[in-house]
């Protein structure tokens, strides 16, 4: 017999524990939680918590608990279900209900069922419990199986109590008709979280979707650019965890929720998101003549149509009586340097290393050395002014200009990202994602923020874009870096206050690097283990 004062604990328990189950976001967690909750508050020693598959034709095990027995499936036990106990089906072969299994006779009816004793009880299977009850020496006595319903009044699940003890003397009795209230109570308020964790978890894959969608697009656009943005979030969190597991230094402080992580994901994901608006032939400049096709080709015939000229002017002298010989060796030499200079600008067209000022003359004067007729034909220059000014690129194959169309994707990804509703768990995510190209000095872009003005977590994403840049390998204009050597760069960055310097060291102690080398990497690029 419950006391008032019992009935009323209970009660307490149960609006306790409907506000705690609001709160949990893992799903996993959830489902032992509202286990474990109707558990405590029935006195129940064991119990199962099923959910109906996607299909609507099973009842699925999630969660298992016998404390007697010491058994602890799913949750949070890390021992899954799936492989252990088969899916109980709702129908058999024929389509008919399943009502001989009562965990599923109470999912298709919607009715709570109290079994006082399962060996006495009649119109249910219960062969499959006096068989587990034999291989443990268990008693499976009282029963109490409970619907859990949505908003629509739709199953979504069953809870399963199994043999409710007295708590003063600890032996099993039936399941009292405070019991059945309270666990109905219970699984209501379950469901309702149980749908909201559903419905979020949908709206938040839905909307990753979406952003993965943004990153195939620019995928699609620039095979160049689409694993960036996969791997800059992938080593965003590998840092930022590596951070969050500091204990002492100036980053001891450093803490991340698992709300904190999501938004930081999510930050990460997006933070290319404006490289849509880039065009697709600045982006896969892989030389310094490359526009939708690499000019290098006009430029090697004009350096045909020099050779075509001179032997022209050689055979012209022989045949207006001079020396044969003589003739033949200003050809050669004139051959010469012509091939001379077109292998010079080839080599100044693949850009890479940075480009000498000797050489970036030695171009403007071949420029104005040769000269040839163009398709009106006028004569003019060897080389257009635009063409000079390509070849003669310092670093890179990126003339200023079009480094300003490059650099607009971070304006571009502030733009979009503003403009986004954002709820309040993700209202960061512009301020992240919008800082990559920040420096600690104030001389990065587009704001030009100091260290001070940025969150740690932008700061993070900074050192992550930079690293992914430096030892990527699907980029058209360089190999990917070594390890040694991207981080002796990096190493340079923290120096000359381009990156966060304690966020730096924690890379390097913590060997971030090493973890994303070892899984994004190619193996012959990782030369170096741990860096002295």
């Amino acid at each position: 017999m419950d006391t008032l004062e019992d009935l009323f604990r209970r009660l307490e328990q149960l609006n306790e524990i409907g506000a705690a189950l609001s709160y949990e976001r893992n799903l996993d967690r959830l489902l032992e939680r509202i286990l474990l909750a109707a558990k405590q508050i029935t006195h129940a020693d064991g119990g199962t918590l099923y959910r109906v598959t996607e299909d609507g034709r099973h009842l699925r095990f999630e969660i298992l608990r016998t404390d007697s027995l010491k058994i602890a499936f799913g949750g949070s036990s890390g021992e899954p279900l799936s492989s252990k106990f088969p899916d109980l089906p709702l129908y058999n072969d024929r389509g008919e209900p399943n009502n001989s299994m009562v965990a599923a006779y109470s999912a298709l009816t919607l009715e709570t069922v109290n079994i006082a004793d399962a060996y006495t009880a009649e119109g249910f299977d219960f062969s499959g419990t006096r068989a587990f009850d034999a291989r443990t020496g268990y008693r499976s006595q009282s029963f109490l199986t409970v619907p859990m319903k949505n908003h629509e009044n739709e199953i979504i699940g069953v809870l399963q109590l199994i043999n409710a003890l007295a708590p003063e003397t600890g032996t099993v009795r039936a399941f009292s008709y405070a019991d059945q209230r309270l666990a109905e109570s219970l699984a209501s308020q379950a469901a309702i979280a149980l749908t909201n964790r559903q419905l979020i978890s949908q709206l938040e894959g839905l909307f990753e979707s979406f952003i993965q969608l943004i990153n195939m697009a620019i995928d699609e656009k620039s095979p160049y650019t689409g694993g960036h943005c996969q791997r800059v979030p992938e080593l965003t969190m590998m840092l930022a965890e590596a951070v969050n597991a500091t204990e002492d230094g100036p980053l001891a402080s450093f803490s991340m929720t698992d709300k904190d992580r999501y938004e930081l994901k999510i930050a990460g994901l997006l933070h290319d998101c404006g490289k849509v608006t880039t065009p697709v032939h600045v982006v896969d400049k892989a030389t310094k003549l490359q526009t939708l096709f690499d000019r290098i080709h006009l430029v090697d015939t004009r350096f045909e149509v020099l050779k075509r000229d001179a032997e022209v002017r050689c055979w012209q002298s022989v045949a207006a009586g001079n020396e044969r010989r003589a003739a033949q060796a200003d050809l050669a030499e004139a051959l010469a340097r012509i091939e001379a200079d077109r292998d010079f600008i080839r080599r100044c067209n693949t850009g890479g290393e940075a480009m000498q000022p000797e050489d970036q003359e030695r171009v403007r004067q071949i420029a104005q050395t040769y000269r040839w007729r163009d398709e009106t034909g006028q004569e003019v220059d060897f080389l257009s002014a635009d063409e000079v000014e390509n070849l003669t690129i310092r670093a890179g194959t990126l003339t200023a200009t079009e480094r300003e169309v490059i650099n607009h994707h971070i304006v571009a990804t502030i733009r979009m990202l503003e403009a986004l509703p954002w709820p309040k768990h993700l209202k960061n995510v512009p301020e992240y994602a919008g800082g990559h190209h920040e420096r600690m000095d104030g001389k990065g872009y587009p704001k030009g923020l100091t260290r001070e003005q940025m969150s740690i977590q932008a700061r993070i994403m900074g050192i992550a874009d930079i690293f992914e840049a430096l030892t990527a390998r699907d980029r058209p204009y360089k190999e990917g870096m070594k390890l040694s050597q991207a981080l002796e760069i990096l190493g340079k960055f923290r120096d000359n206050g381009h990156i966060d310097p304690d966020l730096f060291e924690v890379f390097m102690t913590q060997q971030v690097y090493l973890k994303y080398a070892r899984k994004c990497l190619a193996p012959a690029q990782i030369d170096i283990e741990r860096m002295e």
